[in-house]
């Protein structure tokens, strides 16, 4: 079983887990299933519209700019996710492995990335302000707010490894 076996290392299965949620839900297949067929003022389709906030595209009618800033950060998000998993302390500290302070490392790195990736990429947005990048931000972290958890469940049980 993947969630106890003791040789997968907590920043890895996280990576895999954003990673697969990522390129799953924010496939252009999934957002355009996600906006035509959900009601965004229903509890399910506002959290199924979420899943596909970091959205990818290769093939649009905006700018490249625009398209270049949604693809890196979907990346970014990815990446930090990583970056975030290896730095947070939660995971190295828990006396056992598969305690909640990995949940919650895992969770709260998820947030972070989300935050972060929205922020730098909105400064490379067509016509960037601060409100923007701030407001961009604050999107990232709902995102990872609401499903970091994933990404926490996806840590349990793995070591942290060695420095």
């Amino acid at each position: 079983m993947a969630l106890t076996n003791r040789y997968k290392s907590a920043p890895g299965a996280g990576t895999l887990a954003a990673l697969l949620l990522v390129l799953i839900f924010g496939s252009p297949w999934y957002a355009d299933w996600a906006r035509n067929n959900t009601d965004p003022d229903s509890a399910g389709g506002w959290f199924l519209r979420l899943l596909a906030w970091p959205a990818w595209r290769f093939d649009s009618s905006d700018s490249i700019q625009e398209i270049f800033a949604a693809d890196l950060k979907a990346i970014l998000v990815v990446v930090l996710t990583f970056v975030f998993l290896y730095l947070l302390p939660g995971s190295q500290l828990a006396r056992a492995r598969g305690t909640l302070s990995q949940l919650f490392a895992g969770w709260a790195a998820y947030v972070f990335a989300g935050a972060l990736a929205a922020l730098l990429t909105a400064l490379i947005r067509t016509n960037p302000s601060l409100l923007g990048a701030l407001q961009a931000a604050g999107d990232g972290a709902e995102y990872g707010l609401f499903t970091g958890w994933i990404v926490g469940i996806a840590t349990l049980g793995g070591y942290r490894g060695r420095r």
